[in-house]
């Protein structure tokens, strides 16, 4: 992360904060972040380097393989945002309801459905001393609580700039079908998400599936990957309302062109990555959540191949171009099991 770099961060803080200027009535004024310890962590006195600092050291030390690694990583999303992207509109606080704060060690995590959140949530908790122990033993529902971690929206433009400014800010991304599979067999074709299935599986099978059963338009237990899939395409679903996050693409949750990310983890290197974050957060000692199976990536693709084969090739190019701002910008490859021409 070198010096420009650095400048690159700063003006895209700026910019954030001209355009929530304009948002927020009778905001505070812009202030310098460092020595300011209203925010609650003690590098901020210079007791100890942040991980923002770690990270611009260990990008001067070329035997850094990881850091080399996410340098690669940072460079790719922003060229492809400048090649991508035309003006965009500009970003609202509650664009950033789903960054997560760590105040204690300086960390801004956007968290993103079916890519670990629930277990980077668990270890958040973990690390601003909310619950002791092993991560792992935090129920889900606990970790989704709201209000237990707090999000970058709940702050007044001069405090999130001053975050911007200073933390280490990470997400975490997955192959974006793969992703899409994964939620559909966990919100919609398992027993477990009834309220879920209720919401969303009955609205589906209502729109989609004329003859339906009763007992099926009530509960919306048994909705189609097909049928799910031309939801997402179908031009009522986001007039209606925004996408569920669980199905919402990566970038318009955590706008990647607009906030500079430190650190772009992957689930495909989850282990890996994890480790990266907690250790420049200066926890090397918490052991990230490992997933419940051991092929874990590639039950995930195997998922993928198996719902898709019997999507057409039409529908699966409009689902594409739908999710293709994700593919680009985190660079994952077309997969090979789709019927594009």
């Amino acid at each position: 992360m070198g010096r420009r770099c650095w400048r690159q961060r700063m003006l895209a803080a700026a910019c954030l904060g001209a355009a929530l200027l304009l948002l927020c009535a009778a905001p505070r004024t812009l202030s310098p972040v460092f020595g300011n310890r209203a925010l609650g962590s003690s590098w901020l006195g210079g007791e100890r380097r942040s991980p923002l600092q770690k990270l611009y050291d260990l990008d001067q030390d070329p035997r850094s393989t990881l850091a080399e690694v996410h340098r690669q990583r940072r460079n790719l999303l922003s060229s492809a945002c400048s090649r991508h992207t035309r003006r965009q509109r500009l970003l609202q606080p509650e664009d950033l309801r789903h960054v997560l704060v760590d105040d204690a060690h300086g960390l801004l995590y956007c968290y993103v459905p079916k890519v670990a959140c629930t277990n980077w949530k668990r270890v958040l908790l973990a690390l601003s001393g909310q619950i002791r122990g092993d991560p792992r033993a935090i129920p889900a529902h606990e970790a989704h609580a709201p209000g237990r971690l707090p999000s970058l929206a709940d702050f007044s433009p001069a405090e999130i700039n001053r975050r911007l400014r200073a933390y280490l800010a990470f997400l975490f991304v997955r192959e974006p079908f793969e992703r899409l599979a994964s939620a559909y067999r966990n919100k919609l074709a398992r027993p477990y998400s009834a309220a879920f299935q209720r919401r969303y599986g009955a609205r589906i099978i209502q729109r989609l599936r004329p003859r339906a059963l009763p007992d099926a338009r009530a509960r919306g237990h048994d909705v189609r990957f097909a049928e799910f899939l031309a939801y997402l395409l179908d031009p009522r679903t986001r007039r209606d309302e925004p996408f569920n996050e669980h199905w919402e693409r990566a970038h318009a949750l955590c706008h990647p062109c607009r906030l500079r990310y430190d650190i772009v983890g992957k689930f495909e290197t989850l282990a890996e990555d994890a480790a990266f974050v907690l250790g420049l957060a200066g926890a090397p000692g918490l052991s990230f959540p490992g997933p419940p199976r051991p092929r874990g990536a590639a039950a995930s693709r195997d998922l993928a191949v198996r719902l898709f084969r019997d999507i057409s090739p039409f529908y699966q190019r409009r689902l594409f171009d739908l999710y293709k701002m994700d593919f680009l910008l985190f660079n994952y490859s077309t997969p090979s099991y789709l019927r594009l021409h």
